[in-house]
Parts: structure tokens; sequence; C-alpha cells
């Protein structure tokens, strides 16, 4: 599937980029905290085995990992036994993780903001699409994982 240069736009990795841009930007033009290292290098550290556990899972299945497509499989296993979402997840854990080794404070308050944006314009309209191609198994993972951890 060929993706237009609109809905290249509108993909996580673009929201989330900008969100750390944002956060970098804060610190250069307004004060910022003191860096907290070990704790921001802890988040960055679960979100990126968060993603790569993700990706991996997604190979093995050979099944898409781009927003808005239909998947050819269910991925129940693995990270995805305890989060729907281990990508996005990853995405809020390394936000949460840079803002703290860079001080910003605008990027903690992005933290909240990217969850809704990565909720309503990506998870709901997937869940949508893996109900109605996966029915019933959607249906007992779901009710059994949540959607972020």
């Amino acid at each position: 599937m060929n993706l237009s240069f609109k809905q290249m736009l509108d993909l996580p990795p673009v929201w989330f980029a900008g969100c750390l841009v944002l956060a970098w930007a804060q610190t250069w033009i307004l004060p910022s905290f003191p860096s907290l290292e070990i704790s921001g290098w802890s988040f960055v550290a679960v979100g990126v085995a968060f993603m790569v556990l993700a990706f991996r899972a997604f190979q093995q299945a050979r099944t898409t990992v781009i927003p808005h497509q239909v998947p050819s499989r269910l991925i129940t296993h693995g990270v995805f036994r305890h989060s729907r979402n281990p990508i996005y997840f990853a995405d809020v854990m390394i936000l949460v993780g840079a803002s703290l080794i860079m001080g910003s404070w605008l990027g903690l308050l992005l933290v909240p903001v990217l969850v809704r944006i990565l909720t309503k314009r990506f998870i709901e309209p997937e869940e949508v699409r893996l109900k109605e191609k996966f029915s019933a198994n959607y249906e007992a993972w779901a009710s059994r994982t949540r959607r972020w951890v």
C-alpha cells in the first residue's frame, strides 16, 4: 500500500518525533528542571525493549506494523500478552525518559497529549479493524490484555 504525503505525516512516529522536538526546543528557549538521567534512561530502556520485542513479533508473524492497514494475523504472544499496544507504550516511555534526561517540563506535559493522539487517531480505529477481522479471538485477547500496560 502506497501512502500519500498526508498519510505519511499522520503516523505515530511523526507525532512522537514532534513531541520530542518540542520537548528539546523548550529546554533551549525556556527554563528547564535539572536532568534526571538515571530515571530517564530507565524509561528509555523500557521503551526500547518494548519496541524491539513488538517489532520482532510483527516480523515473526509476517504482518503489517503500519497503522491504518489491516493486519493478516492477530499477535497475542510475547510482549502482546502485556499490552495490546506495546509500540505506542514504547513511544510514551521514551518521551517520558527523554524529557527527564533533558529536564523538559514541556515534554512531560506532552505525555498525556501524545497518549490522547495515539488513542484517538490510531488505537481506536485499529481496534475496530481487529474486531472486524478477528472477532472472537480479538474479543478474548482484548478482555485479558490491557490497552496500554
